[in-house]
């Protein structure tokens, strides 16, 4: 008999819960048989004096203090492999720092400790003291004088050599994929390092770290479709903020100059491999510096954020060598869309006759979507994105912004048709956007009228109107300039992780409904 690929996936998947199951119940069974036996299964007396990563460092520098006989330690962790020789074993237990190697021996434990050491199973938590010393395969071993068990394990591990393969699982049970899966580690670990560095960078700049509302009263800062909730003391409905700018703006009106804030964002929008729901972005306002002086501090911050994190300013990332250290191109909008999209130039004049319906005519022939309501600036946006951004492999600045999409950005004192703004693009995405800033509140205020006209026209990311803002302007803002940077963007580049559901350690997904062994629970 033959089956088709749906059914030996649903087969073999019959095959493992009944599997987990038994094991499951054995589990149960022999957790029961300790209790009796007096055993805690869950105690929390056992002090640690030392990490494994510090074991490791004393072996390669003070190697003459080790020995069976020399100074002994408290070391705790899982589990991960046991190798079992009647009256003697080896155990491999892992700490949040990395894993050693433990050799526990019946005739220096006791008969009881070394029973119990044989009904546990891997994944538990077990406490370790004893001195450290060198197999005959020169590898350094603790060799345990006292054995504990601190951790009883219910469930099983996945298997060893495989793992867990599967992505949804490895991103649903995110524990397991870090106990399971180095590579997963070390991703989060660099992002730490990531945040800690460019927490640093700022800080050396004299910039102040700050909090700004996660719930706003208006969604402002960006384009983007907001959450929305309700609270019952206020009565009124508040939003989740899809970007913290125009409360970082406020305080530059306060008289902070340098701030930034790494943040969460929150946008109700799809879910991919470069976008979820709730982000981490950095943002941060200078005041009298303009966006060209940001582009130069954005160029030096992820050079250094590469050499810390990854010794190198080249980048290896899904095959393309992206380099930090050369010289990052500038580009302006328009001549990216001739020189990159085949554009004809004569399409890119507003001010020619039948010029916004001709774009229109050949963003149709690209394949390109895009309504007849959509005005001249965002057509040209919509083309760049579809023409222009996956060809953006190493570094690019583009600037030069149409007025249209950027209803906070400073017009161009050359061309007020245009903004000073950029946005950096690295391996066909967009990784930054910033820009000087507007400080005049008459021009603010009629961008943020042109905004509400184009959600009458149907437009529900535009900006809504946000009076107060304009009034925190009214009382002066400094010239200044503002970016926000993506981090999980950035740590994808820095972890060559081809989607964001990998550096992120609980990305949303579809709620499944989760099943429990009604048998074995009870």
């Amino acid at each position: 008999m033959t089956y088709t690929n749906k059914e030996l996936k649903s087969k073999r998947k019959i095959f493992q819960m009944e599997e987990s199951s038994v094991l499951l119940k054995a589990r149960k069974e022999k957790m029961e048989e300790l209790k009796k036996d007096g055993i805690p299964l869950y105690p929390n007396d056992f002090r640690v004096s030392n990490t494994v990563a510090e074991l490791r460092e004393l072996t390669e520098n003070k190697p003459e203090t080790l020995g069976e006989n020399g100074t002994e330690f408290a070391v705790a962790g899982r589990m991960m492999a046991v190798n079992k020789f009647g009256k003697s074993s080896f155990i491999r237990f892992r700490d949040r720092t990395g894993q050693m190697q433990a050799y526990l021996q019946k005739a220096l434990l006791g008969d009881d400790v070394y029973t119990l050491f044989k009904k546990l199973d891997i994944g538990d938590f077990v406490g370790l003291k004893g001195a450290l010393f060198q197999t005959k395969t020169g590898e350094w071993t603790l060799l345990a004088k006292e054995f504990r068990l601190l951790s009883k394990a219910v469930r099983p591990l996945p298997e060893k050599y495989h793992g867990i393969k599967d992505p949804e699982k490895r991103y649903r049970q995110r524990y397991l994929d870090l106990v399971m899966n180095d590579e997963a580690r070390e991703i989060f670990v660099k992002r730490s390092r990531i945040v800690s560095v460019m927490r640093r960078f700022f800080e050396e700049r004299e910039f102040m770290e700050v909090e700004t509302p996660m719930m706003q009263p208006l969604p402002g800062g960006a384009e983007a479709t907001p959450f929305k909730t309700w609270h019952n003391a206020l009565g009124m409905e508040l939003f989740l903020r899809i970007a913290p700018e125009l409360y970082l703006k406020r305080l530059v009106v306060g008289g902070f100059e340098k701030v930034f804030e790494i943040n969460r964002n929150f946008r109700n929008e799809g879910v991919s491999t470069r976008h979820n729901p709730e982000f981490t972005m950095v943002e941060f306002y200078q005041a009298y510096a303009d966006y060209e002086q940001l582009m130069d501090m954005t160029e030096e911050m992820f050079r250094t954020i590469a050499m810390e994190v990854n010794g190198s300013e080249k980048v290896d990332y899904q095959g393309e060598v992206i380099d930090f250290g050369k010289q990052w191109q500038r580009i302006p909008m328009i001549e990216s869309l001739v020189a990159i999209g085949g554009v004809d130039p004569a399409l890119l004049d507003r001010n020619l006759p039948g010029a916004s319906e001709k774009l229109l005519k050949f963003a149709e022939e690209k394949g390109v979507k895009i309504t007849k309501k959509e005005r001249h600036g965002k057509i040209l946006t919509k083309l760049f994105d579809s023409l222009v951004e996956p060809e953006l492999i190493q570094p690019t600045f583009i600037t030069g912004y149409p007025v249209e999409v950027s209803p906070l950005s400073r017009k161009s004192d050359v061309n007020p048709e245009l903004t000073d703004r950029f946005e950096l693009f690295i391996a066909g995405r967009e990784i930054a956007n910033g820009f000087s800033e507007i400080n005049d509140p008459a021009d603010q205020y009629d961008r943020f009228l042109q905004q509400a006209s184009q959600r009458q026209d149907g437009d529900s990311e535009a900006h809504i109107m946000d009076a107060e803002y304009v009034e925190a302007l009214e009382y002066g803002m400094p010239p200044t300039a503002g970016e926000g940077i993506g981090i999980d963007r950035l740590v994808m580049l820095l972890t060559n992780a081809p989607s964001i559901r990998e550096v992120i350690l609980f990305p949303h997904m579809k709620k499944v409904k989760v099943q429990r062994d009604m048998e074995t629970d009870n």
